[in-house]
């Protein structure tokens, strides 16, 4: 089974830069969506084969998340109940047989942390949310987390220690999560993997000579460990500022 996560800056824009032609290439089981910047009827995606589904935020051109599956899911859930992050269109949960899907789009904190202590009560709910359902099956969350873990996470640790996604109250809070009974699946294959990103900044140059984080994620409950096969970065492909991320399990 292959899942995808790309935050896409924006559905419309990346379907003019080869979103489609990735999409047949890949050939994912389940494809996430993060930033979709759009309202309902503004594209039509011809995505045979697939169910679609589709949390839109309030304000126009803003958030918005998407979920296509080639298999049916038990049920849907957008949001957690928090009136903000269902206003922003950033949650979607599958329900499966085996396990949830939670597809996220991660508020950030923005440059002057003004909205931090959003954030950081947004970590705290999701953190609640995720156990609650962890307790109830096996759980994979996806999608742009809107932090850099680890140093070894981004390219200029040093200089960007304190900024927006890279706060030690935002790592913190995702070491308390994965210490509830979660792991980071790229790092659980490659716990040392350097200079592997999934977003750069639009400056000259930038990508190019991958100055970048990874702050695109799966993150799998414990008890999904014996079914990963893999997890990995598409830092080749363009047509948004992030790439897409993928995780592979054994069926």
């Amino acid at each position: 089974m292959k899942l995808v996560s790309w935050n896409v800056n924006g559905i419309r824009a990346c379907a003019k830069k080869g979103f489609l032609e990735y999409f047949n290439e890949v050939n994912a089981d389940i494809f996430c969506l993060q930033e979709t910047k759009l309202q309902a009827g503004q594209i039509e995606l011809p995505l045979h084969g697939y169910e679609q589904y589709w949390n839109y935020a309030l304000k126009k051109g803003y958030s918005g998340t998407a979920i296509f599956t080639k298999v049916k899911p038990i049920s849907v859930k957008y949001g957690v109940g928090d009136n903000v992050s269902e206003d922003e269109g950033r949650i979607i949960t599958l329900e499966y047989d085996r396990f949830y899907l939670v597809n996220v789009y991660t508020p950030n904190a923005k440059r002057d942390l003004t909205r931090l202590p959003y954030r950081l009560e947004w970590e705290d709910e999701m953190r609640t949310y995720l156990i609650t359902l962890n307790a109830i099956k096996p759980v994979i969350m996806c999608g742009d987390l809107n932090v850099a873990h680890s140093e070894i996470d981004l390219k200029n640790a040093k200089s960007n220690r304190g900024n927006s996604g890279f706060t030690e109250q935002e790592r913190g809070k995702m070491t308390d999560l994965l210490a509830a009974g979660f792991v980071d699946t790229f790092r659980y294959f490659y716990p040392e993997k350097e200079d592997a990103y999934s977003w750069w900044s639009y400056m000259s140059q930038v990508r190019e000579r991958n100055i970048g984080w990874r702050i695109d994620y799966f993150i799998a409950s414990e008890k999904l460990v014996p079914f990963l096969k893999d997890a990995s970065i598409d830092s080749q492909v363009l047509g948004s500022d992030h790439c897409p991320v993928i995780l592979e399990l054994v069926q």
